[in-house]
Order: C-alpha cells, then structure tokens, then sequence
C-alpha cells in the first residue's frame, strides 16, 4: 500500500533532508532509521530536498507500506513518539500506486521570514534578523521574478540539473505580526534559488536583479541565510 506522508520540521540542527552516506543526522536520515526499527524498509520520496538549516511544515514524501501496517493512524502516532521531537509527522493517506512525491508535484510553495529589529536569541533558528529592511523596494521588486526565467544566476555553484529554468507563479510580499513574509510559488526550484532570490531582493536594486534574470551580468550575491526559510506547501 502507498502512502502519502506530510512532515513538520526544525531543520536547525541538521545537515539538510536528503539522506547522506556520511551521517545520519539528516531529515530522512532520522526518518529513515525509525522505519526501519518498525520493520519498514520501502523506500521513501521526497518532494524535494531542503538544505541545511532550512524547515518545513509542509514537506511530502512517499513509501510503500508493508501488508502489517493498515492502521495508518495507529502508525502516525508511533512514528511522532519515536521520532526526534524536531520532526512530525502531520498526516499519513493512502494513495495511488502510480503516486510520487517529487514528479507528481506540481507547485511548490516557499515562505521566508525576515524581522526588522535587533536579534532575538530565542526566535535566531527562525526568523532572519535585520538592522533595516526596505519593504516597498521589496514589494516592488519581488514581482520580477513572476513567470518563465533561467535562473541559472540564481543556484548554488556545483548543482547537477538538466535545465535551470523553472516558472514561478506567485512572488509577493506582506506584512505579519511585525514579520515581513516573502513567499514563492512555482514549477520548482533550485538548490538555493529562494536564499539568493531574497539576497537579491535585500542587497540589489531593480536593475541589477533584471540583469541576473536576462544572464546580462551575473553580480556577486550572497545567499540570505538558511534560517528564514520554510517549505511551506506541496500542491498535487
């Protein structure tokens, strides 16, 4: 039986979601471990991946279930019990045999969480704290990104993909409870597009993100910091 499984997580204390040869002390690397101590050793699918320091609470993956575990409510309670309390599993569903986390999806949304005051020690894993933030230059400038673009200006060095154009749906930024909130909805996204996407945003004007976008002339860019950033929602 395949399920659908929906995970919460604080990624702060670890090396990012996929699983890695070198260490377990990844999402799926915890994940991974409990399954296997409840005698399930399917494979698990993520949507995507999430780098280090990076949560979510809206991530999916998928696996198949072997014919002992039917009671999916029953299996969603064991697993939040055993796992770390930094990860959650939110909902387990049964779905279609053809399902798949990763290809079947077909928006995924981002959010990034920026405050502009000094630095509380107690929200820092959460929340990017800034001296200044220019909000309108922001809520102007976030809109260049709507639509089809090659952002291959806009990954992290060494990434390993086929095409680095992807469409973005919604780009847009607002206000919260004193937080500035920039979220992003689109086909996909690469390794580290949204941090250098909001660097952009935070350090360069409408111009020089224009020029990034038409692969006129790639300024130096400095990622925002993994902290604010949250995988929010996987549209099927």
């Amino acid at each position: 039986m395949r399920v659908a499984i929906a995970l919460a997580y604080d990624g702060t204390n670890y090396l990012g979601s996929q699983i890695q040869k070198e260490s377990d002390n990844t999402i799926f690397g915890q994940v991974n471990k409990v399954l296997s101590k409840l005698g399930i050793d399917s494979k698990t699918v993520a949507s995507g991946r999430t780098d280090r320091g990076v949560h979510a609470s809206g991530q999916v993956f998928h696996m198949d279930l072997p014919p002992f575990w039917k009671d999916l409510q029953k299996l969603r309670l064991v697993l939040n019990q055993t796992l770390p309390s930094s990860i959650r599993v939110k909902s387990i569903k049964m779905v279609d045999a053809e399902f798949h986390a990763r290809y079947g999806a077909k928006k995924r949304v981002y959010r990034y969480v920026i405050k502009e005051s000094a630095i509380n020690p107690f929200l820092n894993n959460y929340v990017t704290f800034l001296d200044s933030v220019n909000f309108e230059r922001i809520n102007e400038n976030i809109k260049l990104f709507i639509g089809e673009h090659d952002f291959k200006h806009f990954m992290k060095m060494g990434s390993d993909v086929n095409s680095t154009t992807r469409v973005i749906y919604r780009a847009f930024a607002y206000k919260h409870k004193g937080y500035l909130i920039l979220n992003f909805e689109a086909n996909g996204f690469l390794r580290s597009q949204i941090r250098l996407m909001v660097g952009a945003l935070l350090y360069l004007d409408a111009e020089k993100i224009q020029a990034k976008l038409e692969s006129k002339i790639n300024h130096k860019l400095k990622p925002a910091p993994a902290n604010g950033l949250y995988l929010s929602k996987i549209k099927y």
